[in-house]
């Protein structure tokens, strides 16, 4: 029994994790036997979640089978603030109807890798909305600016002479609230929220309460093999993504981004993750490792059977050159050129359409789409990428 406990806390505690601080101090609490409050905070931003996110969520859910309280928090107060973390200039405010939209689908979302029945799901406005002017000023009082300006974000900007707002200031401040609110035993997030986390420590320090013990897991790469994952970049995988899609996006990865998506993307052990990069080492096809890899992925959040469909479909299409059965559809109101229809079909603006076409990389019924002024026609199916594809109707 002692045996299986040290190999689930060594699993949770290194397992596509990046640092831990205080390791010591956290595999004591672990060991204690007491049920430990775990936070991770989520601003309700934009309405998808995507792999990357549940990266966190995979590790919050290794701490409800432990049988500790897991605390999922949505930020509805700080996002209307948006973290600053990453930026180089000052997010735009969303409105209370924005953040109630986007914070009505994250439980569905959530619930496809956490139990939520377990789980304590708070909203920090609860408590942020309620501080008084006096309150705002007390809490200030316990952080300083040379402090706050050490943050990689704000330090880059001000050396640019980009203007940073006195409102960005207060979030890794309120997110340290929120860990004092909820008595938190261990902050979990993602690599670049290490600044915000620590806040957290040392307010509950300075509070006189135990300091929350800091987990963080690396950053999933997006799609393009380039960039964190993020919706705002179109590189994104979806939580609510088809199996189809899973597997498609997964297929188009790059190669030198398939470490990253090996260690992050899916629930593989570390045994599994050595196997799979001794594969490469020795020269199997990148291919079939992404193959096996998308499987996965599409297994994880949609089952089996719906991961074998997605695969026999992928192969059907790419191996076969075969079409998608199912597919969007556009309707064409009006005779339309095809720079037109591509920019509006593919959310794209219109000179980005006509270099898409000029390059090869858009096709009208499977035949390559040279002319951006051809007229479309309703039946036609507009292909962009290997992934996209459209139906005029």
């Amino acid at each position: 029994m002692k045996a299986e406990l040290d190999s689930k806390i060594e699993r949770l505690l290194t397992q596509q994790v990046s640092e831990v601080i205080v390791r010591e101090s956290l595999e004591k609490r672990l060991r204690s036997g007491k049920k430990l409050r775990i936070k991770l905070g989520a601003d309700p931003s934009r309405p998808d979640l995507h792999i990357g996110h549940a990266v966190l969520l995979r590790k919050l859910r290794a701490f409800q089978e432990l049988g500790h309280k897991v605390i999922f928090l949505i930020g509805d107060f700080t996002a209307k603030i948006g973290d600053p973390t990453g930026k180089s200039k000052t997010r735009p405010m969303l409105s209370d109807k924005e953040i109630k939209a986007n914070a009505k689908t994250y439980l569905a979302q959530v619930g496809k890798v956490l139990d939520v029945k377990k789980a304590e799901v708070r909203f920090n406005s609860e408590w942020l909305g309620k501080l008084k002017a006096s309150d705002f000023v007390s809490l200030c009082a316990q952080f300083t600016v040379a402090r706050i300006i050490e943050r990689d974000d704000f330090s880059k900007r001000l050396a640019a002479h980009t203007d940073v707002h006195m409102h960005e200031l207060l979030y890794p401040m309120l997110q340290a609230y929120d860990s004092v609110v909820l008595k938190a035993d261990i902050e979990i997030g993602a690599t670049d929220q290490t600044f915000n986390m620590l806040a957290g420590r040392a307010l509950m320090s300075k509070r006189e309460m135990p300091p929350q013990e800091v987990m963080t897991t690396a950053l999933l790469v997006g799609t393009d093999g380039k960039e964190k994952m993020s919706k705002s970049l179109d590189n994104y995988i979806g939580l609510t993504d088809s199996a189809d899609e899973m597997f498609g996006k997964t297929m188009s990865i790059p190669d030198e981004a398939l470490d990253n998506w090996l260690e992050l993307a899916a629930d593989y052990s570390n045994e599994e993750i050595v196997r799979e990069k001794m594969a490469l080492a020795k020269g199997e096809n990148p291919r079939d490792v992404k193959m096996r890899l998308a499987k996965r992925i599409a297994a994880m959040y949609h089952g089996d059977k719906a991961a074998e469909a997605a695969e026999a479909a992928f192969k059907a299409r790419f191996q076969k050159g075969e079409m998608p059965t199912e597919m969007k559809e556009w309707k064409l109101a009006k005779p339309t050129k095809l720079y037109e229809a591509v920019a509006q079909a593919f959310a794209l603006s219109n000179s980005q359409a006509r270099r898409d076409i000029e390059s090869g990389g858009v096709k009208i019924d499977g035949q390559p789409a040279k002319d951006p002024m051809t007229e479309v026609t309703k039946g036609s199916v507009l292909q962009k990428g290997k992934l996209h594809f459209v139906k005029i109707v």
